[in-house]
C-alpha cells in the first residue's frame, strides 16, 4: 500500500477524479483553474492509497503583494498562499503530514505569515489548521481566512510549532542508535547514508509527522516535562569512532512522558504509540510488556544544517558526561550547539 506524499504536475493529475467533486462545487471557476495550472506546468503535493487519491496541496508564494480581496486587507510581506488544500474528512494524522508540508515550505522561503481561505463547514480541517497555530482574522465572501504568524510566540507548543522559544527553557542531550536515528528524521541522516536515504525513509507517517514517540528505558528521562528541549544526538556507526561519528543532528521539544504503567491495556498503549513510533505493533507490544519503558513524545522543530560532533561538543564546550545517553545542557553550550549547527535563526525566538 502506497501512502506516499510527492509532488506532482497538476498536467498529471486527473481532474475527473472523484476526489475534486467538492472542490468543483464549493468554486465553479476550479475546473478552469486547474487546466490553467496544468499549462503553466505548475506542481501540487498529493497523497494516494491504492491508487485513490486522499489529499492535495497547492502552495503559492505571494510575497510582497497586499491583500486586497480579503476583509481585512492586509499590507505587503513575505507571505505563504495556501491556494488549494483538501484531506479526505476526518483524517487528522494526513493533515498533520500535510500541516509539516506547509510549515517546512514557509521556512524555506522566510514567510513572516501563511494564510488559507476556507468554508465553515470544513471544520475537521478548520480545527487541524487551528490546532498549528492558524487564527481566523478576516473573511473573504463567505469563507474564512485564517493565517498564521510564523514570527510571534504565544507559550503554546503546537501553536508555535515549529518556532521554539528557548529562554527560561531547560535543555537535554537525548542519544539515539543509528538504526532508530535514520528511520525517525530522515532530514538528519549523515552524507554517507544518502544512497539508502530512499529505501530507509521513504515518505511514510512516522518519518514525516510534526510528532516523534521514542520509547527508552532510560529513568533520568522520567525528569522530562512538557516545554523542555531536546538535542537529537546519534550515537555512533561501524564507520568510525565517536568523536566524527556521533553527531547532534536535531533539536526537537517534549510535549508529554508517560510509562507503560500509564497504560491499562495494550490497546491504549499501541493507540498512543502506533503512528509516531518507528516500531510496528508486534515490536510495540514487546515494550509494553517490558518493565521501566519511558515514552517520550516530541515535536520534531529542526533539522540541523550542519551536524555538531562529539568532538567538538568534548573539546569546545568541554563536554564529559558520566554517561552519553541522557543529561542536562547548560544555557550556553545549548545556544552553541545551535550556532554551530547553523540553525535558521528565524525558528529561534530567544525572547524572555
Amino acid at each position: 500500500m502506497n501512502e506516499t506524499i510527492t509532488l506532482k504536475r497538476f498536467a498529471d493529475i486527473d481532474l475527473n477524479d472523484p476526489f475534486f467533486n467538492s472542490l468543483k462545487e464549493d468554486y465553479p471557476e476550479f475546473e478552469a483553474w486547474f487546466e490553467k495550472k496544468s499549462k503553466d506546468c505548475s506542481e501540487a503535493y498529493v497523497q494516494y492509497t491504492n491508487d485513490n487519491l486522499h489529499a492535495f496541496l497547492y502552495l503559492k508564494n505571494e510575497s510582497g503583494e497586499e491583500l486586497t480581496d480579503i476583509t481585512p486587507a492586509r499590507p505587503a510581506c513575505n507571505r505563504l498562499k495556501v491556494g488549494t488544500f483538501k484531506i479526505d474528512a476526518h483524517n487528522t494524522k494526513l493533515g498533520e503530514r500535510f500541516i509539516k508540508k506547509i510549515l517546512d515550505t514557509a521556512l524555506d522561503m522566510k514567510a513572516d505569515e501563511i494564510y488559507v481561505t476556507i468554508f465553515p463547514k470544513h471544520d475537521g480541517l478548520i480545527r487541524i489548521l487551528k490546532r498549528y497555530g492558524f487564527n481566523e482574522e478576516g473573511k473573504k465572501g463567505e469563507e474564512f481566512v485564517l493565517i498564521k504568524n510564523m514570527k510571534v510566540i504565544t507559550g503554546d507548543i503546537l501553536k508555535d510549532y515549529p518556532l521554539l522559544k528557548t529562554a527560561g527553557k531547560r535543555k537535554f542531550l537525548l542519544s539515539i542508535y543509528p538504526e532508530y536515528h535514520t528511520k525517525m528524521f530522515p532530514d538528519s541522516i549523515l552524507r554517507n547514508e544518502e544512497n539508502q536515504k530512499y529505501e530507509l525513509v521513504k515518505d511514510i507517517s512516522y518519518t514525516n509527522s510534526i510528532h516523534k514517540i521514542y520509547l527508552c528505558f532510560m529513568s533520568d528521562t522520567a525528569q522530562l516535562q512538557r516545554g523542555d528541549i531536546i538535542a537529537i544526538y546519534r550515537t555512533k556507526d561501524d564507520k568510525g569512532p565517536a568523536r566524527y561519528r556521533s553527531v547532534i543532528t536535531s533539536i526537537c521539544q517534549i510535549e508529554e512522558v508517560k510509562t507503560n504503567k500509564d497504560f491499562n491495556t495494550v490497546e491504549e498503549f499501541l493507540t498512543y504509540t502506533n503512528f509516531y513510533s518507528i516500531f510496528d505493533s508486534e515490536e510495540l507490544k514487546k515494550w509494553y510488556q517490558q518493565r521501566n519503558c519511558y515514552i517520550l513524545k516530541m515535536t520534531y522543530n529542526i533539522a540541523l544544517t550542519k551536524r555538531v560532533t562529539n568532538g567538538y561538543l568534548v573539546d569546545e564546550l568541554k563536554m564529559s558526561p558520566k554517561y552519553w545517553g541522557f543529561f542536562q545542557l547548560k544555557d550556553e553550550q545549548f545556544d552553541t550547539i545551535l550556532k554551530k549547527g547553523e540553525v535558521d535563526e528565524s525558528v529561534i525566538i530567544n525572547q524572555a
